[in-house]
């Protein structure tokens, strides 16, 4: 028999409790009466006999008591050979997931997780397989199944330790949820050897902060036998303030002092309560003006304007101070500012006439904070200016225009220029051959039964871009009475962007020298469609102007991973991090993803710079701790842990046999025989008193 806990038996030493209690003899409790001794001389007592055990059956019983409560304390129970389980001969397999989002930046975090992914591989067995993925926005492997099995087990936390002390926290949010879906799948596949799927955990080791997205898990579908492992990091203090971008004031207008409205948010538990914001200079850290002084009680938040200070240039940062962690405490923006736009329009049209397509657009294009555009009309007959063509960023034609008018839209157009075709009718085809360099393009008037609608849109196209999100690519309502008939085989290089339930062509991108024209099928005057008086129209003017090149600087802020818009360009398009890192863009780019760190970021095309803010997601400055009934209520089965080092350096043969005492719980046997003892001991106590008492059982009378 084996002991669990040994030093209980010293317990046994009580035995001498009873022999020393069944030795002592009692002075008898029987009174006789006598006379008076007072003339009889003192003298000790004499024994007559030595002391002697009696009832050795009570003493037996006695002992056995307490000899059974010291060996039930010690936790007994009988070696048997390890049972053959079908698991525990199977590796164990555990996806180590990383929290590298900009919350863990905080003091202290990035240094406590490390620790914590060594111990964490350290304590795994020689077959056991390990899987190191770091996560943000999206998931990165940092150490494979592969890797781990390619590697000998003595080399296998160097292997780790190595590539973690290679990352470090980045700037991106934290999506939790994507990221447990990875690993989660990454466990549910089987091993190179395809054996049967053994024990599989997921050790989570993140600040588990309240900012963490787990919108991914809400349709998931949770594997069964997949466990996950919460080791949370704590931060010194989740006090924590932070400064997030809303929107440039409405009121901004050239040439005035404008303002940008953000937002200030405090932790539940910080103890600071006073604030300043402001603007800081380009070259420090320093506010540019006079900061406003803020107050904001713990959970709460305040949103105030920051106005831009008077003379000053250059500004594209607004700080916070008074806050102990500045990880989420300075806000990218671009200050507001006026941009004029030409727009000219050829065509015989009156600008008040309302069936007309001018009379719309110039309502569309109205003047805002960041854009005044000036449409100017010219006749048909009037000769084209050389001013008139170069301050226009774009130019309209609904109409067949003269010969002369038509080379000089094909010499800007060859230069660089974009133009919109809309023809209202089919003559104006020789218009459209003129444009394009060709002897002719046929052109058709289409027939409609009741109407047409959108049928093919590509969404990957700067025209349509902005409709991508499916909230807003329904064009199904929008109806078509007519429209013209083009055959795009005869365009050269022509992109068809959007086509006609019918499969006609409705929209068409064709590329000339260094700039475009782009053909409408028909126009969004009354005659022809519903597009004017649709909510699309509007947007759709302006990603006009925005393929153009004429688009100012975007007013929207984007945050870090998003990925940034890229202007068409015929010559190569270049971009500049906020690390002053030039990167050469590929011809035909639309976007640019890589987007690893707040800041400006400034996009080269044509000799036009955009300039983009890029922001930490505000989630990020909820640092609060995360429930973990979040996570069950989502389907994820959560366990708490710690990977102590005591933990990891137990010893087997102690875990084997506090598991095989465990199952057989033979303490609870010994402590029923116990109180069976106790209970006939007290029985044959009693009848011993009675029997050596006589007396003490007669009535008194």
């Amino acid at each position: 028999m084996n002991f669990l806990a040994p030093f209980f038996l010293l317990g046994g030493l009580a035995l001498a409790a009873p022999v020393i209690f069944h030795l002592i003899r009692r002075t008898t409790r029987e009174r006789t009466t006598f006379s008076s001794l007072m003339f009889l001389r003192p003298s000790p007592p004499r024994l007559s006999r030595r002391s002697r055990l009696e009832h050795w059956l009570l003493l037996l019983l006695r002992c056995l008591a307490l000899a059974l409560l010291a060996l039930g304390f010690a936790r007994p129970f009988f070696k048997q050979s390890p049972v053959v389980d079908p698991t525990s001969v199977q590796p164990k397999r555990t996806v180590v997931l990383v929290d590298v989002s900009a919350s863990m930046r905080r003091a202290g975090l990035w240094s406590a997780a490390r620790e914590r992914v060594n111990t964490a591989v350290r304590r795994a067995a020689p077959g056991d397989q390990v899987a190191v993925l770091t996560f943000d926005r999206r998931v990165t492997p940092l150490v494979s199944f592969e890797d781990w099995n390619r590697v000998p087990p003595a080399d296998r936390a160097g292997l780790v330790a190595a590539r973690i002390d290679s990352v470090s926290p980045g700037w991106s949010g934290t999506h939790l949820g994507s990221a447990l879906i990875t690993a989660a799948e990454t466990l549910a596949e089987p091993d190179e050897k395809k054996a049967t799927l053994g024990p599989r955990e997921i050790v989570l080791v993140s600040d588990v902060q309240a900012g963490s997205r787990l919108d991914a898990l809400q349709a998931y579908e949770w594997p069964k036998g997949v466990v996950l492992v919460v080791e949370p990091i704590k931060a010194r203090s989740n006090a924590n303030a932070g400064v997030q971008l809303i929107a440039e004031s409405a009121e901004a207008v050239a040439g005035s002092s404008v303002a940008v409205r953000v937002r200030v948010t405090n932790a539940s538990d910080s103890p600071r309560e006073q604030f300043k914001v402001g603007w800081l200079r380009p070259e420090n850290a320093e506010f540019a003006g006079p900061p406003i002084d803020l107050y904001v009680p713990p959970g709460q938040s305040r949103v105030l304007a920051v106005p831009l200070p008077k003379g000053a240039t250059g500004l594209t940062r607004i700080g916070l101070r008074g806050d102990d962690e500045d990880f989420d405490n300075t806000v990218f923006v671009i200050p507001p500012a006026q941009q004029k736009l030409g727009v000219l329009w050829l065509g015989s049209e009156l600008a008040d006439d309302t069936t007309q397509p001018l009379f719309f657009l110039r309502r569309a294009l109205t003047d805002s904070p960041r854009l005044a555009v000036k449409v100017v009309a010219h006749g048909l007959s009037a000769p084209l200016l050389p001013t008139e063509t170069a301050a226009a960023t774009i130019i309209f034609v609904s109409e067949a225009v003269a010969p002369a008018q038509a080379a000089a839209l094909r010499a800007e157009v060859v230069n660089g220029k974009t133009i919109v075709f809309a023809p209202k009718s089919a003559a104006a085809a020789p218009t459209l051959a003129a444009l394009l360099g060709r002897d002719s393009v046929p052109i058709e008037e289409a027939r409609v039964a009741n109407y047409a609608m959108f049928a093919e849109i590509d969404f990957r196209h700067p025209l349509f871009a902005a409709f991508a999100d499916p909230r807003f690519s329904d064009f199904t309502k929008i109806h078509f009475w007519k429209y013209r008939k083009f055959d795009a085989g005869t365009l050269p290089d022509a992109h068809v962007v959007a086509k006609f339930d019918s499969g006609d062509p409705a929209v068409i991108d064709v590329p000339v020298g260094r700039g475009r024209i782009v053909v409408l099928a028909a126009g969004w005057q009354p005659d022809d469609s519903q597009l004017a008086v649709s909510s699309k129209f509007v947007p759709l003017t302006y990603s006009l102007l925005e393929l153009a090149g004429g688009a100012p600087d975007a007013a929207a802020q984007w945050i870090v991973g998003d990925a940034l818009p890229v202007p068409a360009g015929r010559d190569a398009v270049t971009l500049r991090t906020p690390a002053a890192k030039t990167i050469t863009l590929p011809m035909g780019a639309t976007s640019f993803a890589d987007t690893d760190e707040p800041g400006i970021y400034e996009i080269i095309a044509d000799g036009r710079v955009l300039r983009l803010p890029v922001n930490l997601d505000p989630a990020e400055s909820r640092t609060a701790p995360l429930g973990t009934d979040e996570l069950e209520h989502l389907g994820v089965p959560v366990t708490a842990a710690s990977l102590a080092p005591a933990a990891a350096a137990a010893d087997p043969k102690l875990l084997a046999g506090a598991e095989t005492e465990n199952r057989q719980k033979l303490w609870r046997w010994f402590i029923a025989a116990t109180l069976a003892v106790l209970l006939i001991e007290t029985a044959l106590a009693g009848r011993a008193a009675r029997r050596a008492h006589p007396k003490l059982e007669e009535a008194p009378s």
